[in-house]
This record gives C-alpha cells, structure tokens and sequence, in this order.
C-alpha cells in the first residue's frame, strides 16, 4: 500500500493465497519466477521470512526450523539489475541498512524496527524517542495509564491490544490480526518509495528520456516466500 500511495503500479508474489491482498496478486514461489518476467518490472520489493532471524527464535534456540532466503533473494535481486529493496527484522543478515520505526513517522503509534537494504541511497528521519506503550502486563509500570486507542501499542506478544488498535496504530485496515501481527506499517514504504520514484526520474533524465512521471512498476513479494 505504501508503494501504491508513493505512484507504484504494485504486483504482489507469495507461495501462499493472499485473500486480502489488495493489488494485482499472482501465486507462485519468488525465487522460481522467469528472469523475463521480473524485468518488465521498473524494482523489486522482497520480503523474506523473518521467523529465522528474530529474537524469538533466538531466544528458543529454534532459529534453524525456518528458511533463511535473505541470501539467496539478495541473489536474485543483484541479478535481475534492477533497484531493489530487501525489508527484513533486526538481526537479519542485511548489508548497510536503514532502520525505520514507528516514532519516524506521525501518526503511527507503534514500535516496529525493520531494517531496509538497497542499491540505492535510501535516507531515514530522525529516529525519536521511545515513548510507553500500552500494556495488558500488570507488572509494567504504566498498566492502567495509558490508551490503546490514543497511545502507542504493541501489536505482537500475545495480543497487547484489541485488533481496532492495532489497525489504527498501523494505518491498516485490511488485515487480520495474524496479518497485522507480520506486516510494516505502509507509511514506511510510502517513505521508501517516494525516494526511489526520485532516482528513476533521475535515471531516466540520464539517459535523455522525456521527463514524464511513468506509471512506475513495483514488485512486491509478499508473505511467505518472500513476504509484505
């Protein structure tokens, strides 16, 4: 949604149905699709599943029950030569890349660090202070002072608050609560996709194309195989 609201035509891919996907969607496994196919797009998107490389996974000493496609997407990406972007969580084995969270951002109101590698130069706002988030935890110190509809909110831990905040804290309407749980806000790829807009303008200034604003072209691998 976010590429969409920056001037992006979007594809979205997944090995899996994606019902409320609300773009052109095709079911198919990323890493197998036709290098033909993958350039009539203008950049690429990619989402690998991130279970391998959070802290959960860490924690539980399971990190190895997941796939670990960072690499073998980052693969794919460098040959395809198109600009790219690789969305994944801390710990993820990105090389350079920006954090962006939800205090970069009005209007959102939770705490979700994800990291971005590109082959572009992708800038980020001021990463801002952490405030308090809602909590169900009677032992935080701020249970019973906050708002889940007013203050920021975790999404994911068991459910820290009701699907309505989540989907107002993330600027998502669409989703279900597992989905919400997995997804980035679209104001993060908004962000991204503004800056790339402004570096295929320029490239295609470079090579003395009419300076038009193309419907630009982005594939979005989602979910599974390569998710949101």
């Amino acid at each position: 949604m976010g590429y969409h609201r920056a001037g992006f035509e979007v594809v979205g891919i997944d090995l899996k149905p994606q019902p409320r996907y609300p773009f052109e969607f095709l079911q198919a496994d990323a890493l197998a699709i036709d290098s033909a196919f993958i350039a009539t797009f203008d950049a690429i998107h990619a989402s690998p599943p991130c279970q391998s490389y959070s802290d959960l996974a860490k924690r539980n000493g399971n990190a190895d029950a997941w796939p670990r496609l960072v690499e073998p997407v980052r693969d794919l990406l460098n040959r395809s030569g198109l600009p790219y972007v690789i969305e994944n969580v801390d710990g993820a084995p990105l090389l350079n890349p920006v954090i962006l969270c939800g205090t970069m951002f009005p209007g959102l109101r939770v705490l979700r660090h994800r990291l971005f590698e590109t082959n572009f130069l992708l800038l980020a706002p001021p990463h801002g202070k952490h405030p308090l988030v809602h909590t169900f935890d009677k032992r935080k110190g701020q249970f019973g002072k906050t708002d889940e509809m007013r203050d920021f909110v975790s999404v994911t831990g068991g459910g820290n608050c009701t699907v309505a905040a989540a989907s107002d804290a993330m600027g998502i309407d669409w989703m279900t609560k597992n989905e919400l749980n997995e997804a980035i806000p679209p104001a993060y790829t908004q962000y991204i996709g503004e800056q790339l807009i402004k570096q295929l303008l320029r490239s295609e200034q470079s090579v003395l194309r009419p300076m038009v604003m193309p419907g630009f072209s982005l594939e979005v691998s989602i979910g599974t195989s390569v998710a949101p």
